[in-house]
């Protein structure tokens, strides 16, 4: 879709964002990038009403939500992208990728991948403090995010990103489990190769300044939003370093400290 709306200022705000959701949609289902949403939907607030319309169109009984991925964490990624504060998107059980797994080019438009610590929840968090989400952990993975944008060329603002959910497609889910007592977040180190060779570098200081911040920040957020953090999510906390563009037969590997290592290939279609 070329133009999401001829005169946007003249149609209802509800009827702008219900458009952008559909467009989305439309270029998530066709994996064909559309132009940004950011005329249509001017402001953040706007922008989360439309991700949750084109979530409540993914979600199913069959394909239920499993968590909330942080993103923009990354002083690294926000220069990437020309931005300067977090957002999140909801994770739905489709695109999870099994440890050492495959990962499906052909649904994606332009995927980049990243590593970043992932915190599983054993009950909800109810508070707003930092003791409040740290009581709330169970245990953390090393995790790999698989990005995309449905937004042609990656020419976001935040507003196209929410809007796009955070411009997340798939993640991948180490195995190796640790809770909070055998590990630091913030004194991670974490390397990423691409068929072997590093690609990608960065240290949990790099995600605003703490994993942990990053986890305290989504359960604010989606606490005053109405929509706390629950027992059993996910939550991908974000990015240690920058992104890297993910092509055919790429075989991903990421080792984020004592977290071990998490791993993934990516099929020959694009």
């Amino acid at each position: 879709m070329e133009t999401i709306l001829n005169d946007p200022q003249t149609i209802p705000a509800n009827a702008r964002e219900l458009q952008a959701a559909r467009a989305l949609l439309d270029a998530g289902r066709t994996a064909s990038a559309i132009d940004p949403v950011r005329d249509v939907i001017p402001d953040i607030a706007g922008a989360y009403r439309v991700q949750e319309l084109v979530l409540s169109r993914k979600e199913s009984a069959n394909n239920r939500r499993t968590g909330r991925k942080v993103g923009l964490t990354s002083i690294a990624v926000q220069t990437q992208l020309g931005v300067d504060q977090p957002d999140f998107g909801v994770l739905l059980e489709d695109m999870h990728v099994a440890d050492g797994g495959e990962i499906d080019l052909a649904k994606l438009i332009a995927p980049k991948i990243e590593a970043e610590v992932a915190f599983v929840l054993k009950s909800d968090v109810l508070g707003t403090e930092l003791s409040d989400v740290v009581a709330a952990v169970d245990y953390a993975v090393a995790a790999l995010e698989i990005v995309d944008s449905r937004v042609r060329n990656w020419d976001i603002t935040i507003v196209d990103t929410i809007a796009d959910n955070a411009s997340s497609a798939q993640y991948v889910l180490g195995e190796r489990r640790l809770t909070l007592d055998e590990f630091v977040p913030r004194d991670v180190s974490m390397t990423l190769h691409v068929n072997g060779t590093g690609a990608s570098e960065g240290k949990g200081i790099a995600c605003l300044g703490d994993p942990l911040n990053a986890l305290l920040w989504v359960a604010r957020t989606a606490a005053a939003i109405g929509q706390p953090l629950r027992a059993g999510e996910v939550v991908l906390s974000g990015a240690l370093g920058p992104m890297v563009p993910l092509n055919s037969g790429d075989n991903i590997s990421a080792s984020i400290g004592p977290l071990g290592v998490v791993s993934a290939t990516c099929g020959m279609e694009k």
